[in-house]
């Protein structure tokens, strides 16, 4: 490392203002003008918002100002030498790890990864050619006397893409993040391939004549895997870190800030890059990695010291060009930047054509209008710059005007950045690659559609509020009237009229990418719930972005399991060690009359000594069997060997026969016995051989038969592997565990997202033929995962038990911890009691980590208590535990047949089994409604999937009525059956309280199904309906009526029946909200059922209301009529 800035050949400062400082110089004096620095960049930065480079020309320009003002005078110069003391390397390794890491981090590491091949093509085709056009025109035109070794590290200062602003134009007109992130991670490819290249010329300070081809791909191929490793290693280390539920946001804060330069300088100092291992830092971490609001934290902060570091860099090298004498600045230099800045981009340009090929095959359309985007992307920013000094400091022959290496790198930098960027952007907006597509479009029209319904829901909920009576409503409503044209101005002016209405095909394809952006979106909210661990959430966004990119794929559950790696060769292997495992029982021994040796033998083969004076023989035999490898030691102790040798074959021999004594015929119906008595045959033939060896030392093919033979010795140590085999079989057990743990969790993931994007998916598809085949498939995707869940249940019943207990668990905390933060913000408890009680919960949580993996699943008398109308009533359980049965299915059985009477329902104990019907569900229409209904709706088939503590044929058996689907088994299924004749006797005894808890029961899982998006924020569970009345079930007959008041109850659902509005005569089916326009409703089945939602406290502010309205208003107006019949469709 070198002592200042510049240094010659004997290692003194060679400073460019051409004097040394012979006065005593004060740091202070440097400190106010770095702070100075800061606050001139501030200013220039918020002047000039839009315009980075207009910023950073100022700084370079009045760091130049200065470092002329240090060249001419005294007072200046002990200001700014400080700066040219300071080691160019230092400088280097001050300011580029966090810009590299900030640059790293945005890049998506899945998008990269789904194209990481042809990146990394692209990027060394334009490191050579940038090496090789740049280096020849810089010895071609350049008039300083710069030697081959200069000229290329010039060259390959030039090559280097700026990781930051090569992308920052983009961004601002709204190009896709996967085509930023391609440009971004060619760019850090080239970095690092840059860092390594000055570091290996750092590291020999050699002429490039002495490096051989060898020499050259051992060092990169050593730098490149180490600086890998130590930054994958790195990332896991701050993961870990950042998984503490008790860290803050400060503590994140300098573990992030400090952990990026350690792993620098730790990387720097074994010989490796660090700029590699930073970069791979910042792809392993992700979203995932950071707690929700501490990562908009980090990342403004980081984002604040990465712009600072940028401005100081352009202003010191700003001076530094200034202290160099100006005499070396002619009118060639001018003509020379102006080659270089040509030769620069059209070496960019080359590199695109050669590359083209291999960007054809990636996975994202490319097509000639990227070709010219990407062509004006060859930016060059703060690294070149930083790389800059090391060529005067690295080259074989120092020039005089050393300073003039930055000026060219500068300069170019911001002409790069100046025109390169406006001409990025002149191209994309020209080429229409800005245009948001009409399906897109439509999209985003429909969501603002969607908003300004939110928007005036608002307005109308303020009307009432008797302190805004006064308010100029028909103003409000104008300001707060939203049009695409506000949004995307350039995009409505700049949309072809003529553009053909687009094809089901078309718009099919913009809501699968919705869908995955929804999917995607959901995956993180359930990591940041709880509900999904991170390591399972990155699994499902990987496997969504990778096959986003593919048309017309929607991902699959067996995608994922695929892209998840399938399990199955630990069970394979879990099966070998198995086989080989050693049995540990005693086999029953009859004693012979009173043969007292028999007796003896049977003790000492059966005791645990014999059995570890076995492995101890085999353990001694190491020492003996290298001294009988190794050729030398072998020929001075040929006697002691063979004695050894006799000595081990007759404890093998003692061994077995002890043991053949004993077990006789079974002695060889045991694997591992049978390979001690092959050991002991081929010890007994080795004594032989070197027997007959003795004999006849002359017989060459004896000799060398021999030879083999003692080879053979290793096999000696085989029966160690019966010590190993046990703790293997765990290990694998353990990670069998884990991976079931883990898909049964991506599974479960996967199924809610399958959920929400039904949810979700009509607010951006106005189409409803489209929206209902995208329905069609996401229902069918979410029966599929069911199926999978029901069949990874049936496989490790005591794994999905504890992940279970451990999710709940998890939920319960989850509910206090929100409870605590309302007291805490309301001030109902204080700060410190408040943190104190946080911390207990947070306790509570962690400690989930060392829940067990496994939970022995409960008996089957004790599922009853899971029976959620039982109420875990001892009385009923004991009840129906004398009535009830236990019953068994084997794969494909029918446990109840569509068209039958029930027999009585069935507790899954075991198994799962699939519930399809070939007609849409009754719900209790009679009549010509439901005929009406079943004509205009599609043939449908009804199919669910019931597993482990469902319960098959409650409804049927309540009204009496057929059974309206068939159950099979899908795997072998164990069941609790109560009989009909048992539950009605239950009816009859605990009259009428039994009978209505299963209807609530039933109602409530029929508003989950259908209304899950409106009955969002109502704690709508069994045991509260029935201990505070939050909901109740009111039961019609035809002819009947019934009042609904619309202040007490906020929402009466029609869960089974029909109704008809006394008013309009409106009939409305189950499962249907009805509206609040309903104000006296008349049964128009036999039996309807109606679940009555009673609303709170009318005493709430405005802002509660509309928090609790928030999810209605995203789906519908409040009470609007919303029925469940469109997603049986």
């Amino acid at each position: 490392m070198k002592a200042s800035f510049w240094a010659s050949e004997d290692n003194k400062p060679d400073l460019l203002c051409g004097k040394q400082a012979h006065y005593v110089v004060y740091p202070e004096y440097f400190t106010m003008l770095l702070c100075m620095t800061v606050v001139w960049g501030g200013l220039l930065k918020t002047f000039f918002k839009n315009s980075e480079v207009l910023v950073l020309t100022i700084l370079s320009l009045s760091g130049f100002v200065v470092g002329q003002l240090a060249y001419h005078f005294v007072e200046v110069h002990q200001i700014v030498y400080p700066l040219l003391r300071t080691p160019s390397f230092a400088l280097y390794s001050y300011f580029s790890p966090l810009i590299i890491f900030m640059a790293a981090l945005d890049v998506d590491y899945y998008v990269l990864k789904n194209v990481f091949w042809q990146v990394l093509l692209t990027g060394l085709v334009s490191f050579a050619t940038a090496l090789i056009i740049i280096g020849y025109m810089v010895l071609k035109f350049n008039k300083a006397s710069w030697d081959l070794q200069s000229c290329l590290l010039f060259s390959i200062t030039l090559s280097v893409t700026d990781p930051i602003h090569s992308v920052n134009s983009l961004k601002t007109i709204g190009i896709s993040k996967m085509y930023t992130d391609i440009i971004r991670g060619e760019s850090l490819i080239i970095c690092g391939i840059t860092s390594i290249c000055f570091g290996i010329f750092r590291s020999n300070s050699i002429h490039i004549s002495d490096f051989s081809e060898l020499h050259i791909i051992l060092r990169l191929s050593l730098d490149v895997a180490g600086s890998i490793i130590c930054g994958y290693w790195c990332a896991k280390i701050i993961k870990f870190i950042l998984a503490d539920l008790f860290s803050n946001t400060l503590t994140n804060l300098i573990l992030c800030f400090s952990m990026v330069y350690t792993t620098f300088y730790i990387v720097e100092f074994l010989g490796m890059s660090g700029i590699v291992a930073l970069v791979t830092v910042g792809l392993n971490l992700d979203s995932l990695t950071f707690k929700p609001k501490i990562e908009f934290v980090i990342n403004k902060f980081l984002l604040i010291f990465s712009s600072v570091y940028q401005h100081l860099i352009y202003a010191f090298f700003g001076i530094v060009i200034g202290c160099g004498e100006i005499k070396y600045y002619k009118f060639h230099t001018v003509v020379f930047i102006f080659i270089l800045y040509t030769t620069v981009n059209m070496v960019r340009l080359l590199t695109i054509l050669l590359v083209k090929p291999i960007l054809m095959r990636t996975s994202y359309e490319y097509n000639w209008q990227w070709g010219v985007v990407i062509t004006w992307s060859g930016i060059k920013g703060f690294f070149s710059l930083l790389l800059a000094p090391d060529i005067y400091n690295l080259a074989e022959q120092k020039v005089e005007a050393p300073h003039m290496f930055i000026l060219y790198v500068q300069v170019i930098s911001l002409l790069t950045m100046g025109i390169n960027s406006y001409m990025m952007t002149w191209s994309a907006s020209t080429l229409g690659l800005c245009v948001i597509s009409l399906p897109r479009q439509m999209a985003m029209q429909n969501v603002i559609q969607h908003i300004q319904e939110m928007i005036q829901n608002t307005i109308t909920l303020s009307k009432t509020e008797k302190i805004l009576t006064n308010v100029n409503w028909t103003f409000v409503e104008e300001k707060t009237k939203i049009e695409y044209e506000y949004i995307f101005p350039y995009d409505a002016t700049h949309t072809k009229r003529n553009e053909k209405f687009p094809t089901d095909e078309v718009l099919i394809e913009e809501a699968r990418l919705h869908v995955a952006i929804i999917q995607m979106s959901s995956f993180e909210k359930q990591c940041t719930d709880g509900i999904l661990g991170a390591q399972a959430a990155r699994i499902l966004i990987g496997a969504t972005k990778s096959f986003c990119p593919i048309p017309g794929k929607f991902m699959s559950i067996y995608d994922v399991s695929s892209y998840a790696v399938a399990r199955s060769w630990l069970i394979k292997f879990k099966n070998i060690l198995s086989f080989l495992k050693y049995p540990e029982e005693n086999i029953p021994f009859l004693l012979p009359g009173t043969n007292k040796f028999l007796v003896f033998v049977y003790h000492i083969v059966f005791s645990e000594e014999f059995k570890y004076a076995g492995y101890i023989i085999s353990v001694l035999y190491i020492y003996p069997m290298i001294i009988h490898l190794w050729p030398m030691a072998r020929e001075l102790n040929v006697s002691t060997l063979i004695s050894l040798n006799y000595y081990f074959i007759f404890l093998y021999v003692l061994q077995a026969a002890l043991k053949i004594i004993i077990l006789k015929r079974k002695y060889f119906q045991h694997r591992w016995n049978t390979l001690e008595f092959l050991i002991m045959t081929i010890g007994i033939i080795d004594v032989f051989c070197i027997y007959f060896v003795r004999l006849r030392p002359d017989n060459l093919l004896l000799i060398q038969f021999t030879v083999v033979m003692g080879y053979f010795r290793i096999i000696r140590f085989l029966p160690l592997f019966k010590v190993i085999i046990p703790m293997l079989v765990e290990v694998v057990d353990v990670q069998i565990k884990k991976r079931l743990n883990l898909i049964y969790s991506i599974t479960k993931g996967y199924v809610k997202s399958q959920e929400d994007a039904k949810l979700l998916v009509k607010q951006v598809s106005s189409r409803e033929s489209i929206y209902q085949k995208i329905h069609k498939i996401l229902e069918t995707n979410k029966r599929d995962a069911v199926r999978e869940l029901g069949l990874i249940e049936h496989e490790g019943r005591d794994v999905v038990i504890a992940l279970k207990t451990k999710q709940a668990i998890r939920n319960v905390i989850s509910k206090a911890l929100k409870n605590l933060t309302f007291l805490w913000s309301r001030g109902i408890i204080d700060k410190h009691e408040g943190i104190e009680m946080n911390k207990v919960l947070l306790g509570k949580i962690k400690a989930l980590n060392n829940f067990p993996m496994a939970i022995p699943p409960p008996t089957p008398d004790k599922y009853l208590h899971n029976i959620i109308w039982l109420e875990n009533k001892e009385v009923l359980i004991e009840f129906f535990k004398e009535r009830a049965k236990p019953a068994y299915f084997d794969y494909g059985d029918i446990i109840c047949k569509e068209g039958e009477m029930p027999q009585g329902i069935y507790l899954i104990i075991s198994g799962m089994a699939i519930v399809k019907s070939l007609r849409m569900k009754n719900f209790g229409v009679c009549g010509w409604l439901h005929n009406h209904c079943a004509m205009e709706a599609k043939p449908f088939f009804f199919t669910e999937y019931c597993t482990s503590g469902d319960i098959i044929g409650e409804l049927s058996c309540l009204l009496k009525r057929e059974i309206e689907y068939t159950a099979i088994c899908e795997t072998i299924l164990q069941a609790c059956f109560i009989s009909l004749e048992d539950l009605y006797e239950g009816f009859d005894v605990f009259w009428p309280s039994l009978e209505y808890k299963i209807w609530l029961k039933l109602a409530l899982n029929t508003a989950h199904q259908y209304f899950e998006s409106s009955l969002a924020d109502e704690d709508l569970t069994f045991q509260k309906c029935v201990q505070f009345n939050h909901a109740y079930v009111e039961t019609l007959s035809s002819y009947n009526e019934m009042t609904i008041n619309n202040v007490t109850m906020k929402f009466v659902i029609i869960v089974y029946g029909s109704v008809i509005d006394m008013k309009t005569e409106e009939p409305y089916l189950a499962p249907c909200i009805l509206p609040d326009t309903c104000e006296q409703i008349q049964g128009t089945s036999d039996l309807s059922k109606l679940l009555v939602i009673l609303a709170s406290e009318p005493a709430k502010t405005i802002d509660n209301t509309m928090e609790l309205c928030m999810p209605n208003l995203i789906f519908g107006e409040p009470r609007k009529n919303i029925t469940g019949r469109e997603k049986m469709r």
